[in-house]
């Protein structure tokens, strides 16, 4: 078996940093599988509830049966939604699984019963130079630190789960943020890899965006130097003299994402001048109270569902005495409640 050319029908959006185009140079020849790696695979049907793909530009294209489709190994620990690793070895006609909406790439080992069918793929070979080395997202990763560089005061949004409101959360205090002529950039600190997050962040206001993608992560599945991406990050955002950060964690406290890394970081959480937690549910409040006060931590602002209601934001100051806002309701409120004296002296200076 040799290297061949193949041609792309998609490109997914987690290749977007390596330099891949339509035609690339792929190979067969079986080999051990890294986390990283881009593959070749061929999809071998198509999905109503999950068949589309994040392209590099941000575009959503739908996958058809025998679509060829260049992504990326990794692995992704969703509570609601696809499970899957990366195998312990890769070769051509190896059968995988598309495990998100970005385009990672793994051995599917469980699927949520509300997803139905999901995409499976033909592996056709690795993404390889002429010499046979195989591309990988961290040939074109930004720089780690384990050093933290003076920085702009961040606001960091944490839930219970998926789907807890946290990104809408980011999104309504980007906006307000930049609304009130702060220079606000936005980062996705764990999770798997997708654009969509991150887009919505610049849609909303931020002048600059970065997540663990740009440092090489498909997902943050496992990563053991997860404090020094993030640090990373932030070092990377602050080189730009933003006036805020906004921060989001993927997924929620507990989960299969390293969340607990950042979380137990002091140097991370240094930097972190208010917590906003998301929740569905009162239960969830509480559940987020106990497991944030492991890390010595506590929420300074209660968001999500649980807040759709005036009842709720009220129970939640009465009987946790911590204050709570909705983002869709009141984005304006839950602005004022995230900004500290510093932001409200910075909004002072622009204006």
């Amino acid at each position: 078996m040799s290297i061949r050319q193949v041609q792309f029908d998609l490109l997914a959006s987690v290749t977007g940093r390596v330099s891949v185009g339509r035609t690339a140079l792929v190979d067969p020849t079986p080999r051990v599988a890294k986390v990283g790696d881009l593959v070749a695979v061929r999809a071998l049907n198509e999905s109503r509830s999950y068949g589309m793909l994040e392209t590099p530009s941000g575009r959503l294209a739908r996958i058809k049966r025998g679509s060829v489709i260049c992504g990326v190994l990794g692995e992704r620990r969703a509570l609601k939604g696809i499970v899957g690793e990366v195998p312990a070895f890769i070769a051509e006609g190896d059968h995988l699984s598309i495990l998100n909406l970005g385009g990672v790439i793994g051995q599917k080992t469980g699927v949520s019963s509300s997803l139905g069918t999901v995409v499976d793929v033909e592996v056709i070979g690795s993404v390889s130079e002429a010499d046979g080395i195989v591309l990988n997202l961290a040939s074109s990763a930004l720089p780690t630190s384990d050093m933290l560089a003076p920085s702009a005061p961040v606001i960091l949004v944490a839930g219970t789960c998926m789907n807890s409101g946290k990104t809408v959360a980011v999104a309504e205090i980007i906006r307000e943020a930049a609304l009130r002529g702060l220079k606000v950039a936005g980062v996705k600190l764990t999770g798997v890899a997708c654009l969509r997050d991150t887009l919505e962040m610049q849609d909303n206001g931020a002048f600059a965006t970065v997540s663990f993608l740009d440092f090489g992560l498909p997902s943050t599945v496992g990563s053991a130097n997860l404090d020094k991406v993030a640090i990373g990050a932030l070092n990377h955002l602050n080189s730009l003299s933003p006036d805020l950060i906004v921060a989001e964690l993927g997924d929620g406290v507990l989960g299969g994402y390293s969340v607990e890394r950042l979380l137990g970081s002091s140097k991370v959480m240094g930097a972190v001048k208010k917590l906003v937690f998301c929740a569905s549910d009162f239960v969830g409040v509480v559940g987020g109270i106990t497991v944030l006060k492991e890390f010595g931590l506590q929420p300074d602002v209660i968001s999500g569902a649980v807040t759709d209601s005036s009842m709720g934001e009220s129970a939640i100051r009465e009987r946790f005495k911590i204050d709570a806002a909705n983002a869709r309701n009141d984005s304006a409120r839950l602005y004022s409640l995230a900004a500290d004296l510093q932001m409200n002296a910075l909004e002072a200076s622009v204006c």
